[in-house]
């Protein structure tokens, strides 16, 4: 089929990138020239893991195409809006202006019996909002929403390999000829599989938010209780363990730690408990201010145990961040709790050293005022104090032997419990976790 994909930003370039490998003509099309550059000459403008390699492929098949004209997109048969939804400034709801850009620019191009098909996360109401401008177009041009389910860093697999479809169209006939479309789309999935739900607009919209609200309260509820845990002087491990074996609960997104960051999760849950108060049921989602509450009170958690860590101050101390992406595998720094962490003891006066595979360059463009050092071994030599705070293979890998030979004073905060404390303590380190004891 012949696609465009409107925005190539994170979820546009890996969806772009994606659809080429299935098999589509793709014309990826956004207003920032710089970042059309870069992918049209065959480089990812962010990490993410095989994006680059598909990206190659794509562009030397042909298939694959980068613009900054619309009209480039005008006789694409499905056109997916991937812009972003970023926070208001000073307010906690989406901010829909990309989206309302990106609509009306597709909508002024698009040829008669083409399908848009909104891919960014919106309030619910978005798109009933934007279908009703759709006969003014005066062309038979018709409207979707099929929600991404994207994890950085495992992007294009979930593109590729998603572990369910959802689509959000109209009633009636109309409705029917767009979901076959989408199937054709993504024929390779269903071919597998994969679970497809076709509901209506409303639905759809809500099923992205619902899930990331989930999920946000399953963290959050493991980091309340490893506070609890932390006092009570039990194992915020061991009662995962045992209240994840309860197939209602289930074990996945209970590990304790710092919290959730990125340009999603944070965001998406206030635009949401937002929206709720839009439509007059605000106390519906109240409690999502409490799990981003907790969320950021781990954080705070972490400089705290630093503190304490070097007897009640970290002035002119050498603390090293292992970690400054908001997770693995990943060099987004939006919102990210381990960046969040090494601000906040550079503002008590620590002489804070950051590193990380991949995301030092976006964090120094934030915070300049860090100290970044790309090597680990580095990094670590003549710290006071360790601070791990995002889980990195090869910072979960670390032989805490090797490396008390590298630091001034070894003694850790995994802020993560992504270590083993019984293999550090034997090491001679002091080690200090999130709900343990």
């Amino acid at each position: 089929m012949k696609i465009s994909v409107i925005g190539c930003g994170y979820l546009g370039a890996v969806h772009a990138v994606a659809m080429a490998e299935l098999g589509h003509d793709v014309v990826g099309v956004d207003v920032d020239a710089d970042r059309i550059a870069l992918l049209a000459d065959g480089k990812a403008p962010f990490f993410e893991p095989e994006l680059d390699q598909l990206l190659e492929r794509g562009l030397a098949s042909g298939r694959l195409q980068f613009t900054t004209s619309p009209t480039s997109a005008a006789d694409a048969d499905v056109h997916f809006l991937a812009v972003g939804t970023p926070q208001k400034p000073g307010a906690h709801a989406a901010d829909l202006t990309y989206v309302d850009a990106a609509f009306a620019t597709i909508l002024g191009v698009a040829k008669s019996g083409s399908l848009i098909v909104g891919k960014s996360t919106v309030p619910v109401g978005t798109a009933q909002r934007l279908a009703a401008q759709l006969p003014a177009h005066g062309e038979t041009v018709s409207l979707a929403w099929n929600p991404e389910f994207l994890r950085e860093g495992f992007a294009i697999k979930d593109t590729l390999e998603p572990d369910r479809l959802v689509y959000g169209v109209v009633a009636g006939d109309q409705g029917r000829e767009d979901a076959e479309r989408l199937d054709a789309v993504y024929h390779a999935a269903i071919s597998t599989g994969t679970p497809r739900i076709v509901t209506d607009y409303a639905t759809s919209e809500l099923v992205k938010v619902s899930a990331n609200a989930f999920l946000a309260t399953k963290i959050s509820f493991i980091n309340a209780i490893s506070e609890i845990a932390d006092v009570a002087g039990a194992d915020i491990t061991a009662l995962a363990d045992a209240i994840g074996q309860d197939a209602r609960i289930g074990r996945r997104f209970l590990n304790a730690g710092v919290g959730f960051g990125g340009g999603c999760l944070p965001k998406d849950i206030r635009a949401f408990a937002a929206r709720a108060e839009e439509l007059g049921k605000g106390s519906s989602l109240a409690f999502l201010n409490e799990v981003d509450a907790i969320n950021l009170r781990q954080r705070q958690r972490v400089v705290d145990l630093a503190v304490e860590a070097l007897g009640g101050s970290v002035n002119e101390r050498r603390i090293v961040i292992l970690g400054v992406s908001f997770k693995p595998n990943s060099d987004d720094v939006r919102d990210s709790p381990a960046l969040d962490v090494a601000v906040q003891l550079k503002g008590l006066g620590a002489d804070v050293v950051a590193t990380d595979p991949e995301g030092i360059e976006n964090a120094r463009r934030r915070h300049p005022q860090l100290s970044y050092v790309p090597s680990l071994r580095d990094a670590l030599r003549d710290a006071e104090l360790v601070v791990l705070v995002t889980e990195w293979q090869e910072y979960r890998d670390i032989d805490p032997r090797d490396a008390s030979s590298l630091v001034a004073r070894p003694h850790i905060i995994d802020g993560r419990n992504a270590l083993d404390p019984v293999r550090w303590r034997a090491s001679g380190w002091t080690y200090r976790g999130m709900g343990r004891p």
